[in-house]
């Protein structure tokens, strides 16, 4: 991985629809903060240089970074006025990486994996930016992508509202991540003006401006169709921990792990689990439990970070008491 390699995280927004006094990023699919994830993926990726967009009660997210293991900077949108303006803020931080490239992500996109980011970065080496997109069977709502004749340069991102029939039917979207030359990025952002509706400014927006300079915009398609995902009320949370969950317990039975019914059965991201080990449904492991292998575990049982030797059985408990009038004693 090119060591010139930093990274932005757009972590600032309200989140309103969660109803939730946490801001949006903190919210969890699989016990874990959605900006968690997308941290765990840059840094997997190899990038060490990360800066993460605050805005809405940016003290949640200050106090949560404080105890984790790694280190990053952060800077304060104080209004806000689009994603163009949230990178405006990181300006500091950028002019310290002018030789490298930058990536730019959403806090609250999950599953943005480090090999996906890998595949931009290395589409990235030959273009001063690179947009990630992704197919999916319903695109209403997303920017579409219009790609040049040569099939690997964008042409334009159309958004819904602005798309005629033709280009509602391009099944291929915008994910919200771009890799920018550092220096490209700051000229552009630089450039940018105020959404003449809106007052905001846009990030997509920059790359229009880079266009008319007459350098190429590359596209990224990512083979994950979920790397657009994101959550902006419970409902969508929860159907991202429901595809978090299916992927997680899919990894562990490829590995040799047996759920014979997967109802109920919950497993977090950092669960080992030995081969030919036994989950029965309604069973939640979570946080760093390792369970060996040969054993059996449930129904209806719950661990976090419990060190399970192999050929263990561990079932539910119950508490047995003997009725004494079987009419009133309820």
């Amino acid at each position: 991985m090119n060591n010139k390699t930093c990274a932005v995280i757009l972590a600032g927004g309200e989140g309103k629809r969660m109803r939730s006094p946490l801001p949006k990023v903190l919210s969890e699919v699989l016990f874990k903060p959605m900006l968690q994830w997308v941290i765990d993926a840059v840094l997997d990726a190899g990038i060490e240089d990360i800066c993460i967009v605050l805005g809405s009660r940016k003290n949640y997210i200050e106090k949560y970074l404080s105890i984790q293991p790694f280190k990053v900077e952060t800077a304060y949108q104080a209004e806000r006025l689009g994603t163009g303006h949230a990178v405006m803020m990181t300006m500091d931080f950028l002019k310290k990486h002018l030789d490298s490239k930058v990536l730019i992500l959403n806090g609250d996109a999950p599953f943005v994996s480090s090999e996906t980011i890998k595949e931009v970065l290395k589409t990235g080496e030959n273009s001063v930016c690179t947009v990630l997109s992704a197919e999916t069977d319903d695109p209403f709502g997303y920017g579409r992508i219009v790609r040049m004749d040569d099939g690997i340069s964008l042409k334009a991102i159309v958004e819904e509202k602005e798309a005629d029939e033709e280009t509602r039917r391009i099944k291929e979207i915008n994910s919200g991540v771009y890799c920018f030359d550092t220096k490209t990025l700051i000229d552009a952002l630089g450039r940018l003006k105020k959404s003449p509706l809106t007052g905001e400014y846009y990030l997509t927006d920059t790359i229009e401006l880079i266009q008319k300079s007459g350098e190429k915009v590359l596209v990224c398609r990512s083979s994950d169709y979920a790397a657009v995902l994101g959550a902006n009320d419970g409902i969508q949370l929860s159907q991202l921990n429901e595809i978090a969950r299916k992927r997680v317990l899919e990894r562990h039975m490829k590995n040799g792990a047996v759920i014979p019914c997967t109802d109920g059965v919950i497993i977090g991201t950092d669960v080992e689990i030995g081969q030919n080990t036994v989950i029965l449904p309604s069973t939640v492991l979570i946080g760093s439990c390792k369970i060996g292998s040969w054993c059996r575990i449930g129904p209806g049982v719950v661990l976090k970070d419990k060190t399970i030797p192999d050929a263990t059985l561990i079932e539910p408990s119950y508490t047995m008491t003997e009725r004494t009038d079987p009419d009133t004693d309820f």
